[in-house]
């Protein structure tokens, strides 16, 4: 990895900071601390601008106006913040009580009995003392515990709005709705990812919210909604995916780390937990039980208070829950890998008047600020001290290009008397501007694994050259004389899968699907095995590869190359002309493909283009019409499939994505829109139908131990906002299933035929309620729960990709077992993997035995810790999906810092007083664009129409309403260019392809309504001097520039 990687943190001694704090003299009276103050009373004169501490001590922070990316609902934004009537400005006094002046009783909430402390009044910060605390303490696990069997308290995981760092969700799981925590005193240090206890407020204290048709719906950041690759995973996880990232994880009779540490030397994610057998709670059969009694009171108790909960939201649909935070009960791993610059001007320039001045007193300053990239962070202090040797000799010599150094931090305290977290630098990645640099400091904020892989798992690949024994071409059906192919993107080395169909003499088919028998070779508990849980997933970063497993098995031995012997996992369906499943077979094989097709060829033999030569190189007997006539059948099978799958429930919501051209040095030159085919169709439908055949066959061998993943439905109220908006715009939606659902967006897409642009800004909203699939294991959740919503399926999982994704080979496992136990039972027939699944005999004495001795024999996990795999699995495919949406923002910032500016159209999503929401078509990105306080315009809001006119104004500006920090120039908002000097052609020479041809110029003054199209020029802003970003600002042309 590119970069310094220093020493680790040293342990943190609040002792010392207290007695150095009781020795300063107060500067103001105690009665009455001024902002100063409360900045020096935790940092002691450390370089805190006011701004910077007003950020996080406002009295009463507001709420944001509204996250447009992650609801279509307000269309005007109101002075009094919009979607919000009469709402009581809640807050907490430092004593912890619940203060609101919209509501005239003072409200002190229920605490438990005990704080973990012998004083039973150290948990109200102190007010009047020199130590003041500015949180109340976090609970005890037992005080939490026993809230939670009381029903009082609920666990969620804590995220915040990135459009405003005071306005946090919890999703708590079960409840159709989030829970705002708004404040800082009510975040109590929690931090984005933590896993937190929280109280709810009471219903009196909730504020109103304002929906369309009267519904209300708590506005969810717009990270935590569901990217439409990440509903849709058919046309990410299924159709082959060579081109995207998924990340890390870790099983197998293994407790996986849940906050898996750095590994300082390579940058990469390192098992930092010692691995546990689950002893007696081993897989035992097909009545295996997920038991965990510890627990019970915990789930009862949790129920019941989600039984409340529910009920107080039954009791004020109008209105948000609120709440406030009293434990911290898992940190999130991104405490450890925080990514931002520090702030060193003020430092250097006041050594410098140190010096001049001829000062004798020792110059002494205790930390610098260090301001996050991510804006979901709070900003940190960092020990002066404590700063790495090579900063401070910079410092020394005064270089302030030490604040364009990309740098990472781990949080190491945050008391209750700081209103900042310390932090300590583990990192120094590069300069901000560098590329390099922002993938690396990805990759650290993300745990990617990025360093090579261990001789000892290299040691568990057999050695090259390699022939597969033939005592196991003999244990295994022979399919190497069979038309066999793979389809692939044209770059891909890592071939998971293969296609073949026959044509029965009934005129039926037989259709196989083939995957890499990867568990040939990555055996359980193995270092390879440990090496691939740690990784979970190959991470694919645009234009280069993370692989989950050893090049030399993932794109050699183990891949399913053309012209050599292969072992893998087939599955054959006999399908009528109608697309029933007649029947089926499932086993391990040996093949041997005859070619390597890409989607490009495979389209071009649906389209019938086979003129051209530039048909793969065949292996084998098989001729060029054998593939073409074998490729046809398959496409349409697989049409017959899709329809029936859409007609039985499933959801369409995927979009074209924008992707980037690189130059033979890495870097972007171009980027294009990225349209699914009938090729990739073909593909996924056949890797769905394997998919849920191997859920069908291991959930019902293994009912309480097999790894499926599910999609919950979508947030009820998210989604009936999404109804109201569209019903606003004449749009017919209904959303009472998953098949009505598709039906009313596909009658839209008909209607919006002529406007793809805001079908496709319908689409993306339309994703915005649902919640993200899940792994999980099915010994948790009940039979009913396991559905996969978008998809449509009752049951479904990940089979068909084990190169690349841990969890698959963990099915494969399950799937081994499940044909061994068939083996032992010596049935006629295949009574756990046909087409009928033989209850009586699995439940049998017999049946019960074999499932557990073939459990045993190949290591198949408990169901506890096989739910702490899941869990681990979707904390890296989360980490994945922010890694891969950060990759392409890096390279979209490169492409526009190397083009300086594109003119071109975006579409208004939201509207109001203070900034618009928009949509960028060309770089299918949302951004905002703020006017309000801004110098020499004047925004005039027609709250009657819901229309915003910006004029120019001449006149000169007086009384600003408010700071001239706050205040904005007119090149920060509006590039203007005058009437005489506006030559586009030769700006289009300058600016090259990113240029729209056809973009004019608005003029003032500008009229902009919903949904109406304005001329926009977005920038690249940051990099050396902040966070990445793209800045739109409106495109005018006016004489008076």
């Amino acid at each position: 990895m590119k970069g310094i990687v220093l020493q680790q943190p040293p342990t943190v001694d609040r002792d010392d900071d207290k007695d150095k704090k009781k020795k300063r003299k107060p500067r103001r009276s105690k009665q009455n601390p001024s902002v100063s103050e409360v900045a020096c009373g935790s940092v002691d004169e450390t370089l805190v601008e006011a701004s910077d501490i007003l950020e996080v001590v406002e009295q009463n922070p507001k709420q944001s106006n509204v996250d447009f990316n992650s609801v279509p609902t307000p269309i005007q934004l109101t002075q009094n913040n919009g979607n919000m009537q009469d709402k009581p400005v809640l807050q907490y006094d430092l004593a912890g009580n619940v203060v609101s002046k919209a509501c005239p009783e003072t409200t002190i909430p229920d605490e438990p009995s005990s704080y973990g402390s012998s004083n039973k009044d150290s948990h109200i910060p102190h007010q009047g003392s020199r130590h003041r605390s500015y949180f109340y303490p976090h609970w005890s696990k037992e005080a939490v515990d026993e809230a939670i069997v009381k029903g009082n308290v609920y666990t969620a995981l804590f995220r915040v709005n990135m459009h405003n760092r005071l306005e946090a969700y919890c999703k708590i799981d079960g409840v159709p709705v989030d829970v705002l925590i708004n404040g800082i005193i009510s975040q109590n240090r929690a931090v984005e990812g933590d896993t937190v206890a929280i109280k709810i407020d009471p219903v009196s204290l909730w504020p109103k919210i304002k929906g369309p048709a009267g519904v209300s719906t708590p506005i969810a950041p717009s990270e935590d909604c569901n990217s439409v690759s990440e509903i849709c995973e058919f046309a990410t996880d299924n159709c082959k995916g060579k081109n995207k990232i998924e990340v890390n994880n870790e099983y197998v009779n293994i407790v996986p780390p849940k906050n898996p540490s750095y590994d300082a030397n390579n940058g990469s994610c390192l098992q930092s937990l010692p691995m546990s057998d689950c002893g007696s709670n081993s897989v035992s059969g097909y009545n295996t039980l997920a038991s965990n009694t510890s627990n019970h009171h915990n789930q009862n108790g949790a129920i019941c208070g989600k039984e409340k909960l529910f009920s107080m939201i039954s009791s004020s649909p109008n209105k948000r829950p609120t709440g406030r935070v009293v434990a911290i009960t898992e940190m999130s791993s991104r405490r450890d890998a925080v990514v931002g610059f520090l702030n060193v001007k003020q430092l250097v320039s006041t050594k410098e008047n140190y010096k001049r001045e001829g000062r004798k007193k020792k110059f002494t300053r205790e930390f610098i600020m260090f301001t996050p990239t991510d804006l979901k962070f709070p900003k940190m202090t960092i020990r002066v001290r404590d700063l790495p040797e090579c900063i401070k000799r910079r410092l020394d010599e005064g270089d302030l290009t030490v604040d364009m150094e990309l740098v990472g931090v781990c949080v190491t305290d945050w008391g209750e008397d700081d209103y900042l977290p310390q932090a300590y630098i583990t990192h120094i990645f590069g300069k901000g501007g560098d590329i390099e640099a922002q993938i690396a400091a990805i990759s650290f904020e993300n745990s990617i694994r990025s360093s090579e892989f261990s001789p000892e798992s290299l040691l568990c690949i057999p050695q090259v050259p390699w022939k597969i024994p033939d005592d196991e071409i003999r244990r295994r059906a022979d399919l190497r004389e069979m038309c066999i192919f793979t389809i692939d993107p044209s770059s891909a080395t890592d071939l998971d899968d293969a296609l073949s169909v026959l044509t029965l003499p009934d005129g039926n088919f037989r259709v196989s699907v083939h995957i890499a028998d990867v568990s040939y070779f990555v055996l359980p508990d193995t270092a390879l095995d440990i090496e691939a849980q740690v990784r979970t997933t190959s991470v694919y970063l645009l234009h280069g590869k993370l692989p989950m497993l050893p090049p030399l098995l993932s794109d050699g031995l183990g891949s399913l190359n053309p012209g050599v012997d292969r072992l893998c996992f087939s599955i054959f369906w006999d399908i009528n002309l109608s697309g029933e499943i007649m029947n089926r077979w499932i086993g391990r094989s040996v093949i041997k493909s005859c070619c390597k097709l890409s989607y490009e060829n495979v389209q071009n033999m649906i389209d019938g283009n086979l003129d051209d030569g530039w048909f793969p190189e065949l292996h084998g007997q098989f001729q060029k019409s054998d593939i073409v006539e074998s490729v046809k059948i398959l496409q349409k099978i697989s049409m017959i499939f899709r329809d029936k799958r859409f007609n039985d429930g499933a959801l369409h919501l995927d979009s074209s994505k924008l992707t980037f051209l690189f130059d033979d040095n890495g870097a972007p030159y171009d980027s294009v829109f990225y349209e699914r085919t009938e090729s990739h169709i073909l593909v996924e439908e056949f890797m769905l139908l394997a998919n849920r055949t191997v859920a069908e066959i291991i959930s019902k061998a293994y009912p309480n131990c097999a790894l499926l993943r599910r999609h919950p439905d979508p947030d009820v109220r998210k989604l009936r906002e999404f109804e109201g908006y569209c019903a606003k715009h004449g749009l017919a939606l209904d959303a009472s299933s998953s098949r009505s659902l598709h039906c009313s967006l596909e009658q839209i897409r008909e209607k919006l035929k002529n406007d793809s642009v805001l079908f496709n800004i319908l689409l993306s909203h339309a994703s915005k309620p649902m919640q993200p699939a899940k792994y999980f294991c099915t010994g948790d959740l009940k039979e009913n729960e396991w559905g996969h919503y978008a998809l449509g399926f009752p049951f479904y999982t990940h089979f068909t990709s084990p190169l690349r994704r841990y969890p698959d080979i963990l099915v494969h496992r399950t799937l081994l077992a499940t044909l061994e136990a068939e083996k032992i039972y010596k049935s006629n027939g295949n009574c756990f993997t046909g087409i009928y699944f033989d209850k009586i005999a699995a439940e049998s004495a017999k049946g019960r035995e074999a499932l557990s001795v073939a459990a045993l024999k190949y290591g198949l996990p408990c169901p506890e810790v096989l739910a702490d795999v899941a869990a681990y699995c979707n904390d890296r495919k989360y980490a994945s999906r922010i890694a891969k949406d950060s990759t392409e923002k890096v390279y979209m910032w490169a492409l526009l810092k190397k083009n300086e500016i594109l003119l071109t159209k975006a579409r208004v999503l939201a509207l109001g007083p203070k900034f618009m929401s928009i949509y960028i078509p060309k770089l299918a990105i949302e951004r905002r664009i703020y006017y309000d306080e801004v110098d020499d315009i004047v925004p005039e809001w027609l709250d009657m129409t819901s229309t915003l006119v910006i004029s120019l104004n001449t006149n000169k500006r007086v009384n600003r309403r408010a700071s001239s920090g706050k205040y904005k120039t007119l090149d920060d908002v509006v590039l203007i260019e005058c009437p005489f000097e506006l030559k586009l052609e030769e700006l289009g020479n300058e600016l090259g392809d990113l240029v729209v041809d056809d973009v004019e110029p608005a003029v003032f003054p500008l009229t902009v309504s919903l949904l109406s199209t304005i001329t926009i020029a977005v920038h690249a802003v940051g990099g050396d001097d902040g966070p990445l970003d793209m800045k739109a600002r409106l495109y005018v042309s006016s004489y008076l520039k």
